[in-house]
């Protein structure tokens, strides 16, 4: 029996720890259900920054940035959503690109919104549609000037001149974010498919992939299902929480909600990562008689550093075309995919610079160091010696995907979990592997961050 030497309370210990991850994951997997996809605000923003960098795009660049009016297509994707689920804004951006003929401004609908501004334009677009002379005072709409994109859409509609906030600059200022937001992901497919191609020649004509040695912690499965189950999810995701979040709500009674926001997760995360860390801390402290900070117990392997960074970028560039193609295909299989990791929605719709670099400091440096010690340190090395790398590697990968908790992204979490892996193994280097998550984050927040308008 591979527990034949394991006490019966590590045993007992490992089995209420499953039993409770099972029902944590499965009740987190069903609840991703209920979280709507990003993609769809994604998409919107997309359209909002090339309406505003309009005037700015070259003529002879145009059909390539704006194949349909923006407008239009944001009218048409509002149009295919039920009414009632749309956000306050989207429901009166919708009103406000209605035609004249929409039932839609003639129903009694003010009073479904709780923000008095709405509620006022949505007045005015009434008077407007039952008297087509009508006409305001432009200056009413001052109070919208913070949102451009709406601000435009009142000038389109109310016929008012907003060239003082859309200017020549702001509008040059959006056209090379439309830029950056089409050509960075091209140009990381097409360098990332150039690598995978030569990789792949290249572990044909040699008959194998060259493996670096893979050194594992001298653990039994057991321990790996207290890691995770015992110190990951039941003290990671269900214990932690309780005392970060009453942490922040105790020192955050007078700071902005976006400000609040964010301080939750950074401390929800230092908070999850530290019980998992502190058994890791455990284990290799029980199996040396102690615990060296010199010691490179996990391989991380930093120097050459140079070496160590460039595999970690070799790894992220030959993995985003694999992991792009999984979402598109996805996406093509399954029509509004539910699931998005709700930071995503966060990190779009954040205007706090504090809050912002909170998050950012999180999700670029903070989750990547502590998922990859735990997965790719831990984890898959012992998986690897017990069943083989290529095992290794899948079950890591499945794990690491499972234990975000969103049902839609589990596929292109998955495949970048097999990335992810392979880099550590084919580099030798568990900070190679960290060097790529951190990118592969990176980059989403990015886009994000060049989405906000």
């Amino acid at each position: 029996m591979i527990f034949k030497n394991t006490s019966k309370s590590k045993l007992t210990l490992a089995f209420i720890s499953i039993v409770i991850t099972f029902f944590v994951w499965q009740q987190g997997l069903r609840d991703s259900l209920n979280r709507p996809s990003v993609s769809f605000d994604i998409s919107q923003k997309e359209q909002e920054i090339a309406e505003l960098s309009v005037q700015s795009i070259p003529v002879n660049l145009s059909k390539f940035f704006i194949i349909n009016d923006p407008v239009d297509q944001i009218k048409k994707s509002l149009s295919d959503v039920s009414f009632e689920e749309l956000t306050e804004r989207n429901k009166l951006i919708r009103i406000i690109t209605s035609e004249s003929n929409d039932p839609l401004i003639y129903k009694n609908i003010s009073k479904d919104f709780e923000d008095k501004n709405y509620k006022f334009l949505i007045d005015e677009i009434e008077k407007k549609s039952n008297n087509n002379s009508y006409k305001v005072n432009s200056e009413k709409f001052d109070l919208f000037k913070d949102d451009r994109f709406l601000y435009h859409l009142l000038s389109r509609k109310f016929d008012f001149d907003d060239s003082e906030l859309i200017t020549k600059s702001f509008s040059s200022k959006m056209f090379f974010k439309i830029l950056a937001i089409r050509l960075i992901p091209l140009l990381t497919i097409l360098i990332g498919t150039i690598l995978a191609l030569k990789i792949l020649w290249k572990t044909i004509s040699l008959k194998k992939f060259g493996w670096k040695e893979i050194k594992s912690l001298d653990l039994e499965l057991i321990d790996m299902v207290l890691l995770i189950a015992g110190g990951f999810v039941v003290l990671g995701e269900v214990v932690s929480p309780l005392f970060s979040i009453s942490l922040v709500e105790l020192f955050s009674k007078d700071i902005s909600n976006e400000l609040s926001q964010s301080l939750k997760i950074f401390f929800g995360y230092l908070f999850m990562a530290i019980p998992p860390l502190w058994i890791v801390f455990y284990q290799i402290k029980s199996l040396n008689g102690e615990f060296t900070f010199k010691k490179d117990y996990l391989q991380f392997n930093f120097l050459p550093i140079k070496y160590a960074i460039i595999q970690g970028i070799k790894g992220w560039l030959t993995i985003v075309p694999f992991v792009l193609l999984i979402s598109l295909i996805m996406n093509s299989l399954i029509d509004n995919q539910n699931g998005s990791n709700p930071l995503l929605e966060i990190v779009l719709n954040n205007d706090n610079y504090l809050s912002f670099f909170l998050l950012f400091v999180t999700t670029t440096l903070l989750a990547p160091l502590f998922e990859e010690i735990i997965f790719r340190g831990i984890l898959l090395p012992t998986l690897s010696r017990d069943f083989g790398v290529i095992s290794g590697i899948i079950v890591s990968a499945f794990i690491f995907a499972l234990a975000h908790l969103s049902l839609g992204e589990m596929p292109p979490l998955f495949v970048l979990g097999i990335g992810l892996a392979i880099t550590r193994i084919a580099s030798g280097s568990l900070f190679s592997s960290v060097i790529m998550h951190s990118l592969w984050n990176g980059l989403t927040f990015l886009n994000l961050f060049l989405l906000r308008t």
